[in-house]
């Protein structure tokens, strides 16, 4: 029987309430500090450093982790990973659930799919870089674990929640001390990456004279925007956000019973299957959207259950906590002996995703190739957000197209990115050829995304040689 004075009752709510305070604190600090404030640091990511450097002056004084002390119920570390593990997925099915009555054109289309495939490349270039470095410093460094620069696309590409996923994977099924720790930091240099290689090149195009940067007023919301027509009521027999929460909490428990069985019929791929919580709980929020649909359709329910503005509210408050307890749950005392491999990855992927996109951005979409280039290096840095706070910097009112390329480009994402995954298990057991495999798998999406540049030049020059050989023949037949 719990005693509710006992820290075992308050140590879960305990660690939720410093991360959130954590959270207040960095957005005051982002207010009142003019280097932060103009920083575009995301106040989430301040409040995990805020967090980590509390946590270390603490583990300095008393030798102990502070999140393992009794307040936090004495597993707060393992409290932190879990938080983080489950509010990615959250994230994504909120995302997953909000409902699109655009109609999208064919330019669009193809614009959209270009994204993409531009989020695969990408991943695959910090593959195959990150992996190439660590391989080399394998062979220098004794016992370092050859396959970690592969967590280089799942910190960078994908965020705090899948390096956490696959640096547990590679922790408990191959050996890698600190692997959990390794990709988080890898994620936190990628927020760092995304706002400073973001600010450079926005002071870059103002001193260019390209840009005009005028201070982002606040979002002004419309009733409308908060009810629609056909939703249901916000305040009825059970409160609108309840009912967002609901849905939420009902995806992710048929997600969990998918993952349960299938965990059941490929016992050696239990990790795989469960690191893939977010990809099953987004393939289940489309089955729930689509329920819905045809029971409105049927008239069996009258109303719009699902409200976009509640659920990109709820989406958003899952990847604040996400990120802050992620950095926060960095363990900087095992990573001694890896800090250079990671400054090495961190500074090279940075550039490297900064060039590759800027390249594709301005070969692709030409229309509008500053504002996509910024929002795909925030992306591919940080998250989906960080993007969007640097785009905002650029395109404050969504003129552009470029925030629904980012919407709409998750489907083809995921389709081509799925095989990376499924490498990335691979990787511990065969780093070179995993090494390779990437490096054809970016040569073809390469070929697929410039495919119009490459087979219209192919095609021009064939139309030439034609040419050329009729003014031969005819010179000869005129001779």
């Amino acid at each position: 029987m719990a005693n509710f004075w006992d820290f075992s009752v308050w140590g879960t709510f305990n660690l939720i309430a410093v991360l959130l305070i954590s959270l207040l604190v960095a957005n005051i600090l982002k207010k009142t500090v003019k280097f932060l404030r103009v920083s575009l640091i995301p106040t989430s990511v301040l409040g995990g450093l805020l967090l980590l450097a509390v946590a270390a002056v603490y583990g300095a004084i008393t030798d102990e982790n502070m999140f393992d002390t009794a307040f936090f119920g004495g597993d707060g570390a393992s409290g932190l990973e879990i938080i983080t593990y489950h509010a990615l997925a959250l994230g994504f099915i909120a995302t997953g659930l909000k409902i699109s009555d655009k109609k999208i054109t064919k330019e669009r289309s193809v614009e959209i799919f270009n994204t993409g495939v531009t989020t695969v490349s990408t991943y695959l270039v910090q593959g195959v870089v990150g992996l190439g470095i660590t391989l080399i410093a394998s062979l220098i460094m004794t016992d370092f674990f050859a396959a970690a620069g592969v967590l280089l696309p799942f910190g960078y590409g994908q965020g705090t929640g899948q390096a956490l996923n696959y640096g547990s994977i590679y922790e408990s099924d191959y050996g890698f001390v600190g692997g959990k720790s390794f990709g988080l930091t890898i994620a936190a240099l990628g927020f760092l990456s995304a706002s400073i290689g973001g600010v450079i090149h926005l002071n870059i195009l103002k001193k260019k004279g390209k840009i005009k940067l005028e201070p982002l007023m606040d979002e002004k919301l419309s009733s409308e925007s908060v009810q629609e027509d056909g939703d249901i009521p916000m305040n009825g027999s059970m409160d609108k956000l309840t009912v967002q929460i609901a849905l939420i909490a009902l995806t992710y428990l048929v997600s969990y019973l998918i993952m349960w069985g299938l965990g059941l019929l490929l016992p050696g791929m239990r990790s795989v299957v469960y690191g893939f919580n977010f990809l099953i709980g987004v393939l289940v929020a489309a089955l729930v959207k689509a329920v819905l649909k045809g029971l409105r359709k049927k008239k069996i329910l009258k109303k719009k259950y699902v409200n976009n503005f509640l659920m990109t509210r709820v989406s958003n408050a899952c990847f604040d906590v996400m990120v802050v307890a992620g950095i926060a749950a960095i363990r900087l005392d095992v990573l001694k002996s890896y800090w250079l491999v990671i400054i090495i990855l961190g500074v090279v992927g940075a550039f490297i995703t900064y060039y590759y996109n800027l390249f594709v951005a301005r070969k692709l979409f030409k229309n509008y190739s500053e504002e996509q280039f910024l929002m795909m290096y925030g992306m591919l840095t940080g998250t989906a957000s960080t993007g969007v706070i640097l785009l905002r910097e650029l395109d404050g009112d969504f003129k552009t197209p470029v925030a629904d390329n980012l919407v709409y480009q998750n489907f083809p994402a995921i389709v081509f990115g799925f095989p990376m995954m499924l490498l990335a298990t691979l990787a511990p057991k065969r780093p070179v050829l995993t090494l390779i495999i990437l490096a054809v798998f970016l040569l073809a999406m390469n070929i697929l995304l410039f495919r119009k540049q490459i087979f219209s030049r192919k095609k021009d020059v064939e139309q030439i040689s034609e040419t050329a050989a009729i003014e031969a023949s005819t010179e000869e037949t005129n001779e």
